[in-house]
């Protein structure tokens, strides 16, 4: 009996060191959550172009990043840069507001005073933030959950305005995807024959140099309206 047993007892303390060492590859190999912002502090991000946060362009009221529409407008990006990512955040508009979310962008080009447009817009991809109900712009294809201009949102459930929206947006070489409220409302591949169709057929064509750079800041835009950003982590992957 004991020569059979020492074999099976050999056998089970192999099988859990290995578990063993593969459960702990993968703790070291995970990527944990960083929070971005959670209310309290705005230490990673500034404005676009500038060294420092901008301060009264962007508010922190409530334990909310927001928007002040009575100033000159200046986009708000992360210090630091990332390529492959998942990252949750809420957002919520106030009426006939507009914003959205940027990645991979690069800090190449001069900001124009009272311009709601980001100086790099027509440049990457942006995942639109928007008052479907009242901003005068209607069409499926630019509204909020959008890939702005690209790619109409599907089965998104928004919530009214004022309230947040769970947003999370996934970028892994070159394979997007972003939810709202819990369900997948864009998926796509960046460089595919689709979406090299897609650019083609749009006012993006010009620019044959289009979300070219894998690697960026995150960019929140500030369109001009009032909006609000909240609860913002991020992770490598």
């Amino acid at each position: 009996m004991k020569k059979i047993l020492l074999p099976i007892f050999m056998l089970a303390l192999f099988i859990s060191c290995k578990d063993s060492n593969t459960s702990k590859a993968a703790k070291i190999t995970q990527k944990e959550w960083v929070v971005l912002f959670d209310g309290s502090t705005t230490d990673a991000f500034r404005g676009y172009g500038i060294k420092e946060f901008p301060q009264g362009v962007w508010l922190l009221e409530n334990g909310v990043l927001t928007t002040n529409p009575d100033t000159a407008n200046r986009d708000l990006i992360t210090k630091n840069r990332y390529k492959n990512f998942e990252m949750e955040y809420e957002w919520a508009v106030d009426t006939a507001a507009n914003s959205g979310v940027f990645f991979h962008m690069q800090e190449d080009l001069s900001m124009e005073s009272n311009n709601g447009n980001s100086p790099n817009w027509l440049d990457n991809f942006e995942l639109q933030v928007l008052d479907d109900k009242y901003f005068n712009d209607t069409a499926a294809i630019r509204s909020a959950g959008s890939v702005y201009d690209l790619i109409k949102p599907k089965n998104k459930q928004l919530k009214p305005i004022g309230q947040f929206n769970q947003a999370k947006l996934l970028h892994k070489d070159g394979h997007v995807e972003h939810w709202l409220n819990g369900t997948k409302v864009v998926e796509f591949e960046m460089d595919s024959p689709e979406m090299k169709q897609l650019l083609a057929n749009s006012k993006f064509k010009e620019n044959p140099g289009f979300h070219s750079d894998k690697e960026g800041h995150i960019m929140f835009q500030h369109h001009g309206q009032k909006v609000y950003y909240r609860n913002i982590r991020i992770r490598e992957l």
